[in-house]
């Protein structure tokens, strides 16, 4: 990737982290963990993959996103804003009566979200059923979905990945967030869905395994998707949770809970001296 391009994407990354942690403060709950582990991922997606248009959201032809992984929704609306789809001040009405901003995507009321997302596992189905509706329409729109990894322990997911090898739906992408973390604890503590790459591989997916914050490697793997044919593809995406904020990464405890103003503070000023360092 040209390191011009490259710094542009980083920069945007770390906007769309100040997006979450700006979302998740004002709302006073929300899941930073998560949502900062797949911000480079979602950044790639909006700001150099994906086909899609703020002036027209509707567009038929446009590529579709799927969050399966939906309580990391802040991630999601701050790609939106800074992609033009809503105005960046309203990340700060995050979860708040009235917001269009829920704490789960909503299709119905948030500009830019192709599908409604919540209970966890059910997301990828709905991706596999967007993407085998595009190959019987004729359309060459590409279908992606976020799954988080405690997420895969769910059955549905499996029922999905299975249909959708069965139906050679190469125009879907499934990235699995691998931070090992999940509300209770590491995945393997939970109920251990590794070795990852394996089942999906046994599952009739062509897999790509990459460091989920290495703008090289997620250019490298998403443009092999597209180049792969007769199977859909699963990106193994090794994260932190939390990454970009010092006292948050790795940290379980952050799955599921809302900053401090004293934390909210301290996260800010890393991420905008990472931003004053990027864009000097």
């Amino acid at each position: 990737m040209e390191s011009a391009i490259k710094n542009q994407l980083k920069i945007k990354a770390c906007k769309v982290r100040m997006g979450i942690i700006e979302g998740v403060f004002n709302a006073k709950s929300g899941h930073p963990g998560g949502s900062l582990s797949i911000a480079d991922i979602m950044t790639y997606l909006y700001f150099n993959e994906m086909r899609v248009d703020p002036k027209n959201p509707a567009d038929e032809n446009r590529d579709r996103f799927v969050l399966s992984k939906g309580h990391t929704a802040p991630a999601l609306y701050a790609c939106l804003a800074h992609k033009g789809f809503f105005p960046v001040e309203e990340l700060k009405t995050l979860r708040k009566t009235g917001s269009r901003l829920q704490g789960h995507p909503s299709m119905h009321k948030t500009p830019g979200v192709d599908m409604s997302t919540g209970s966890l596992g059910q997301g990828i189905s709905t991706a596999a059923g967007m993407a085998l509706g595009g190959k019987l329409s004729g359309k060459d729109f590409r279908v992606y979905t976020v799954l988080g990894d405690g997420e895969i322990e769910e059955g549905q997911v499996w029922e999905a990945a299975m249909y959708a090898s069965a139906k050679g739906l190469d125009n879907l992408v499934a990235v699995i967030d691998n931070n090992n973390l999940q509300i209770d604890g590491t995945v393997a503590q939970v109920n251990s869905p590794y070795p990852i790459p394996e089942k999906f591989r046994a599952f009739g997916w062509n897999v790509i395994e990459i460091c989920a914050h290495s703008f090289d490697e997620i250019e490298m793997a998403f443009s092999a998707a597209k180049e792969f044919k007769g199977k859909p593809t699963a990106i193994i995406a090794k994260s932190v949770k939390g990454k970009g904020v010092s006292f948050m990464e790795d940290q379980c405890s952050w799955h599921g809970k809302a900053p401090s103003a004293e934390e909210y503070e301290q996260a800010m000023a890393e991420l905008n001296a990472k931003l004053i360092e990027l864009e000097a």
